[in-house]
């Protein structure tokens, strides 16, 4: 299982718990996770970091980082139509699709291999939103696409700090 990661998932890790300056053996543990076909991120979602001028923005960045964990892959664009136009609504506005942001190219990516790649994000659902409302659990869930929430991705793959 491949898990690729919204953006908020580095946004609070960096800003609440796992520091990177503080932790840096979560953001090691990102890129070894990278380099072993694990964890992964979106183009679309890498973008989101462009021109930022903070520690994370930095972090991304590195060669080693994006070398790790970019998914070397474009988003099927016929996908992405149908994440908006079956998850979200099919008459979006304009605005609608802005608001959406990179979540559409990002469950498009999972939705591409959804049994090898699940969605982590710390978006919580709430199935009463509708249109460009609507969260990433939720679309995930209304496609057939796995989403979690990243420490349930931490569980999974191990994540430890230290040794016993």
């Amino acid at each position: 299982m491949v898990f690729l990661l919204d953006a908020n998932v580095l946004i609070v890790a960096n800003r609440q718990y796992y520091a990177i300056d503080r932790v840096p053996d979560f953001w090691d543990w990102l890129v070894v996770q990278g380099h072993a076909g694990n964890i992964k991120i979106v183009e679309d979602v890498l973008d989101e970091f462009a021109g930022g001028d903070d520690q994370l923005a930095s972090w991304v960045t590195e060669e080693e980082v994006r070398s790790a964990l970019l998914l070397p892959e474009q988003a099927d664009l016929a996908l992405v139509r149908r994440v908006i136009s079956d998850g979200y609504a099919s008459d979006l506005t304009d605005d609608e699709i802005e608001q959406l942001g990179r979540d559409p190219f990002l469950i498009a990516h999972a939705l591409s291999a959804p049994t090898q790649r699940t969605v982590v994000t710390l978006e919580a659902s709430k199935p009463r939103c509708i249109r460009a409302n609507r969260r990433v659990p939720d679309v995930c869930r209304h496609l057939g696409v796995n989403c979690v929430d990243t420490f349930q991705m931490l569980f999974t793959l191990d994540f430890r700090i230290g040794s016993r």
